[in-house]
């Protein structure tokens, strides 16, 4: 009784603690330090209310639901209501919570005298309209989907049976269960309105909160269609997930029938909704132009008007496909990725980082073939990458190396295989793939006709992309050996150091704990654009921007 008294302050203490610690990073970000609020400000806060929207919205936890597992040794599954809760209220809440805290971050009105706005502001004032329809037509999909489910029965798991072959022992035939469609239905027909209802909410306090005195009132209303269609792009790919989620619990074949093939088509579709939002840009804000941090030297096309110039910046678009090639294929045969790989988790993150680093080599290549000439003046940065990015990576690298010694002791004392293995090798191929595109970078003959400091500029950026590249990746892999071989660790710090006791634990809490923290610092480095400030360099090199 006493424990279960305590578990529901335990289990709102965490996000309690997100929230603070959301709040105190927007509020860091609107308040620019030594200078104030200003629209460059208010609109790289933003760009992270989005971001860290984007991040709390992942239904990955909840793609079983429902699912009966025929293997004992996997666990009950998404299938009580302990379990199904949490894993559908903390991403449907998480977006939601997010997108609220951004809006009351904003500074409150500082100055004496403050000019009246008379006019009556609607949600409608300010609603992308195409992006509108669509997101309803995607909730009114997904309530079709989820609606199918409840016509649906459930079916008991079949268990593998064991065959040997006087050599090995492997498990085979058997199937995955599912409990009742309408309580699944239920689950996700609530989570749906959860969703719909607080997007209405959050829709309606952007259009009713005060406007800013940093901006005027042409560029407030852009700030609110802003934050409308990030939140918008967020809810979508939720409801799309929890449409997917249907789809799974529906495509499921009844075991007792015999061995089915199955696909779930609605796990398509909400890849193709996830590419559809990725694309769909917010309009910027005018009044947001280049700051003192970051303002490249006169001279310079940072209109994009050089055909180099956009070459480059559409790679950075061409990069995000990249990386989600090998997670959208995931979504569709990771069980046959799983068993055909032995690398798992770790063979998945350098698949990813493989295909980036391949198009930044490619990207490099076609711009010294279209561009390239060798009486055009070259340029080299300095320096080539920003003191934080560097800081990053070098962090990255060395969590990496500790993580790879400790594990490999544990696994020693515990006389297991080399798990720590595939995760070097891979780490080590991933790291040779990045020399291709710094060697090209820094050899590649000048850009004809480019402004000053525009080709040091676009080395610039290549270099950033592969330091930053290297960064999550290393930073990955450390949070893949600490999330699988985290007995590794207990071996080697001891369970009762963190007041654990049993030796017949699969898995060990603080490991487990440093691993997503880990995860979530990768995810944060590959997705938040860095940009380095501009220094003073010696002649006869150029100052130059570093964005990407």
């Amino acid at each position: 009784m006493p424990l279960q008294s305590e578990l529901p302050p335990l289990l709102l203490l965490g996000p309690l603690l997100a929230a603070v610690v959301v709040y105190g990073v927007l509020r860091w970000v609107v308040w620019a330090p030594r200078t104030g609020t200003s629209p460059a400000s208010v609109s790289e806060h933003a760009l992270w209310v989005g971001v860290i929207g984007w991040l709390a919205s992942s239904l990955q936890g909840a793609m079983n639901l429902g699912i009966i597992p025929a293997n004992p040794s996997s666990g009950g599954g998404l299938t009580s209501a302990g379990m199904i809760l949490p894993a559908l209220l903390w991403p449907v809440l998480g977006c939601l919570t997010v997108h609220a805290i951004g809006q009351v971050s904003y500074p409150g009105p500082r100055r004496m005298r403050r000019q009246a706005v008379l006019s009556v502001r609607h949600i409608r004032d300010f609603l992308p309209r195409r992006l509108g329809l669509t997101t309803a037509a995607i909730f009114v999909s997904a309530a079709a989907a989820i609606a199918r489910t409840a016509t649906l029965p459930g079916f008991a798991a079949v268990a593998p049976t064991q065959v040997s072959d006087g050599q090995s022992t492997y498990y085979n035939g058997g199937g995955d269960g599912r409990i009742p469609g309408p309580e699944v239905a239920g689950w996700l027909g609530a989570a749906l309105l959860v969703l719909a209802g607080g997007t209405c909410l959050v829709l309606w306090l952007i259009a009713s909160r005060r406007q800013l005195e940093s901006l005027d009132a042409a560029d407030n209303a852009v700030l609110r269609t802003i934050a409308m269609n990030r939140l918008l792009r967020t809810v979508s790919t939720v409801a799309a997930g929890l449409a997917a989620i249907a789809g799974n619990f529906a495509a499921r074949p009844d075991p007792a029938q015999g061995m089915r093939s199955w696909a779930n088509p609605e796990g398509l579709a909400c890849a193709a909704v996830l590419l559809v939002m990725w694309w769909w840009r917010p309009p910027r804000l005018a009044a947001a132009g280049l700051g003192v941090r970051n303002r490249p030297e006169p001279g310079i096309a940072t209109d994009g008007q050089h055909p180099a110039a956009r070459l480059v910046a559409s790679l950075g678009a061409l990069l995000g496909l990249a990386a989600a090639v090998p997670l959208l294929s995931g979504v569709f045969l990771s069980q046959a990725l799983v068993a055909a790989a032995s690398y798992g988790f770790a063979g998945f993150v350098a698949l990813m980082a493989a295909s980036v680093l391949l198009v930044m080599t490619a990207g490099e290549l076609l711009l010294q073939h279209n561009y390239g000439r060798p009486d055009a003046p070259r340029g080299w940065p300095r320096p080539p990458v920003s003191p934080a990015l560097l800081t990053t990576a070098v962090l990255g690298l060395l969590s990496f190396l500790i993580v790879l010694a400790v594990t490999a002791l544990g696994q020693a004392r515990l006389a297991g295989g080399p798990g720590w293995v595939p995760a070097g090798l891979l780490t080590a191929g991933v790291s040779a793939l990045a020399l291709p595109a710094l060697v090209l970078a820094r050899r590649r003959q000048g850009v004809a006709g480019a402004p000053a400091g525009l080709d040091a500029a676009l080395r610039a950026i290549t270099v950033h992309r592969v330091v930053r590249t290297l960064a999550a990746t290393l930073t990955a892999q450390a949070a893949v050996l600490l999330l699988t071989g985290s007995n590794a660790w207990a071996a080697v710090l001891g369970r009762a150091a963190f007041g654990e006791t049993d030796p017949a634990a699969t898995t060990w809490w603080p490991a487990i704990t440093a691993g997503a923290v880990l995860g979530v610092a990768a995810t944060v480095i590959a997705v938040i654009p860095v940009r380095g400030p501009a220094r003073p360099a010696p002649a006869p090199l150029p100052r130059t921007e570093v964005s990407a």
